[in-house]
């Protein structure tokens, strides 16, 4: 008798757990995606069948008459926002009811990826936010030129000195090394060089801390589910030796500056004035046109002299900034590269206008320079409408909010506070209702005469919690595309994937087999 009372009862606790759930979304009136119990719609992780922004595009197309959906990640409900309005509203407008990320780290638990600005909440979030905003301004990113510039020639140089009129590279592999070179000396003041020592230390380390893929991305999805897991089992999302490198590397650095004196206009610099109470102040931007970049909103950050930062804290924003450089600007030159490969007009467009810049800077690129590069702006914005590196958004509602209906069969929707909300970019950018042809490589959608509806355009996000770094790395893409493509035509080779098809077991936007391309001398290049 005990027995079978205590299968009822754990029959009941499956049900309320597995199945219970699933009905959330029919009985709030919300158009949504059958679910199975306790995969809900979340396949894609065991079946592989597609890749993640193959999924988001889907859903997004499944549902075309309303401006919300509903899914289920395992037995979590998600709503996913597609009606552009209502972006604007939870993103900007009504900011403070929506003004934290997903979980995906338990809070306090692995402190290098929960005290960084990504996973902060909150007044936390805010004063992180203030301290470090001013380092990321057009007229702070202006004096990191220089250096993305050397680093941009070296990577070039090292491809001519090779003496073949055509060499063939996995694009991404070697977009990879530059951003990792790059980010270490404007961030870090490291010098590496990654092409002719592909073992260095910073490279290896950044790779092992950016491969989501696996089983990897299935335990992040599980952690960001169920917080409390990932305190039961101590699982951590950095390998003890990506931690300790990065510890020992920002130790290293304050100490130095610390004992020599040395002032570097970068964001640790920032960081170690505000740990002694002196706030730096913002400066005007200057030549901030760019179509892609964000604007930096003041109105919900908090004081940065409010700050107690700790070497750990200082550490943690260090990393999450190598996280955002080093892979997601490698994959936005990679694509870049795929797509002006196989649009040979509008390469030739492109450095037709960085031949002219040259002429006009006596043959130095100069940051006034590029940023007048109107149609180098143009072909970088297609770029990101098409292979967007965030495919999607994702939002946490900190306290009930209430969706007025608007079409006839709509009813009033209560977004309960810690509800997730997901902003599907990928279906987005790819929606014919916003971009006619939407799968054509087409710069000329970003000219003064055509007119991009608001916020249908979303590569680094919306809102105060927007991309922080969108410009450092437009700067970073554009500055070696052009040293690039000044010395080099990118050419299709036997290896090039057309179309490409994008990979199954990568939470990141990945070509499944790679972006190979021929980089072929330009005989033409008079300069």
């Amino acid at each position: 008798m005990i027995w079978l009372i205590v299968i009822v009862l754990l029959l009941i606790y499956a049900y309320y757990k597995s199945v219970k759930p699933l009905s959330y979304w029919k009985d709030r009136g919300v158009a949504h995606k059958k679910a199975l119990p306790l995969i809900g719609n979340s396949s894609i992780f065991f079946l592989k069948h597609k890749s993640f922004m193959d999924y988001v595009k889907d859903f997004y197309n499944e549902f075309p008459n309303e401006r919300y959906y509903g899914i289920h990640q395992f037995s979590k409900p998600l709503l996913y926002v597609r009606d552009l309005e209502l972006i604007k509203q939870i993103t900007v407008k009504d900011f403070d009811q929506f003004t934290d990320h997903n979980n995906f780290v338990a809070e306090n638990l692995e402190p290098l990826m929960s005290r960084n600005l990504l996973n902060l909440k909150g007044q936390e979030w805010r004063d992180m936010r203030a301290t470090l905003s001013p380092s990321f301004t057009s007229s702070k990113i202006k004096t990191m030129f220089a250096l993305l510039s050397e680093c941009a020639k070296d990577f070039v140089e090292f491809f001519e000195k090779k003496g073949e009129d055509t060499v063939t590279v996995e694009m991404k592999d070697v977009f990879t090394r530059f951003t990792n070179d790059a980010i270490a000396s404007t961030a870090f003041g490291f010098k590496c060089d990654s092409l002719r020592d592909g073992n260095n230390e910073f490279f290896v380390m950044g790779k092992d801390a950016t491969n989501f893929s696996g089983f990897r991305i299935f335990l992040l999805s599980i952690i960001g589910l169920f917080p409390f897991i990932q305190k039961i089992v101590k699982i951590d999302m950095l390998s003890q030796t990506v931690s300790s490198f990065f510890r020992r590397v920002i130790k290293e650095t304050i100490d130095k500056r610390d004992k020599e004196g040395l002032v570097r206009p970068d964001m640790i610099h920032l960081l170690l004035q505000a740990r002694k109470g002196n706030v730096v102040q913002d400066e005007p931007d200057v030549m901030a046109n760019e179509f892609a970049a964000v604007e930096e909103s003041k109105i919900h950050h908090g004081r940065p002299s409010m700050l107690q930062l700790t070497d750990e804290d200082i550490t943690a924003q260090a990393l999450i900034f190598f996280f955002g450089g080093f892979d997601t600007a490698a994959s936005a030159m990679a694509f870049m590269s795929h797509e002006l490969a196989i649009n040979p007009e509008v390469q030739k467009k492109l450095q037709t206008e960085i031949d002219a810049t040259l002429n006009e800077s006596n043959g130095k690129l100069t940051y006034y320079g590029l940023q007048k590069m109107k149609y180098m702006d143009m072909v970088v914005s297609e770029t990101l409408r098409k292979w967007p590196p965030g495919f999607q958004l994702d939002r946490q509602c900190v306290k009930d909010y209430v969706v007025e209906p608007v079409k006839p069969h709509e009813r009033t929707l209560t977004i309960e506070k810690g509800s997730m909300i997901i902003i599907p970019v990928m279906g987005i950018h790819y929606d014919p209702q916003y971009y006619p042809n939407p799968e054509m490589f087409d710069p000329e959608r970003f000219n003064d005469d055509n007119s991009i509806e608001p916020y249908s355009y979303l590569p680094f996000g919306s809102g105060p919690r927007n991309c922080i770094a969108s410009r450092f790395a437009l700067m970073e893409v554009k500055t070696l595309m052009f040293h690039l493509l000044s010395k080099f035509d990118l050419v299709a080779t036997d290896r090039t994937q057309v179309p490409l098809k994008l990979s199954k077991t990568k939470l990141s936007i990945t070509a499944e087999e790679g972006i190979w391309l021929g980089l072929k001398r330009r005989h033409t290049n008079k300069l």
